[in-house]
């Protein structure tokens, strides 16, 4: 059996592409949540489409899919969206939070990542759009008072505005997405089948 090696380089270019995609699509989505929803808190979008693709990423390419959610959101919605460095250090923890919960249940569960039966897409809405985004909401809102940047009153509506629109988008693009672009993107030397490897 033939060990095949794999380029560090490939990894470390698919984790500096994957950081600028999320970076754009948080900056991206923060844009049109502003544009729908002026009053919304710094960091929330309403309609937050790096949340879907942070998630496919990770499912993809795991850890460094990982990586890439949290350092996208650190600047995408961090920085970029004017937030105070010291405090999107520990905001963007939440898009962890929101790829780590289900690449481990996937991995713990053995789910298959092209959602090809009910039980996949039934680990997928668990943890890939409840559980995750709920804890992704409950910390991020949390975040934003704790670092002055809303009060601890509007952590309510913070949390709502987080959770629906990280829901929705993640079930309308993961699954279609997942099921018809994994067993292309699964032939490709980066792709990913446990944490880093």
């Amino acid at each position: 059996m033939k060990n095949i090696r794999r380029p560090t380089y490939s990894f470390l270019l698919l984790v500096i592409g994957l950081i600028l995609v999320n970076t754009l699509l948080a900056w991206f989505s923060l844009k049109v949540s502003r544009f729908i929803s002026p009053s919304l808190p710094t960091g929330v979008a309403a309609i937050y489409i790096a949340a879907a693709f942070m998630l496919i990423f990770a499912l993809w390419f795991g850890m460094y899919g990982v990586i890439a959610a949290y350092v996208g959101c650190f600047f995408g919605s961090g920085l970029l969206a004017g937030m105070p460095a010291s405090v999107a250090v520990y905001f963007s923890l939440a898009n962890l939070w929101q790829v780590l919960i289900p690449l481990a249940a996937f991995r713990i569960f053995d789910v298959n990542v092209g959602i090809e039966s009910r039980r996949d897409l039934f680990h997928l809405v668990l943890f890939g759009v409840v559980l995750n985004n709920i804890i992704g909401a409950a910390w991020g809102s949390a975040a934003l008072a704790i670092g002055g940047l809303i009060a601890w009153s509007q952590v309510g509506s913070a949390f709502t505005s987080w959770l629906v629109g990280n829901a929705l988008i993640t079930i309308i693009i993961v699954p279609l997405v997942l099921h018809y672009g994994t067993s292309g993107v699964g032939k490709s030397k980066v792709f990913v089948k446990n944490y880093w490897f």
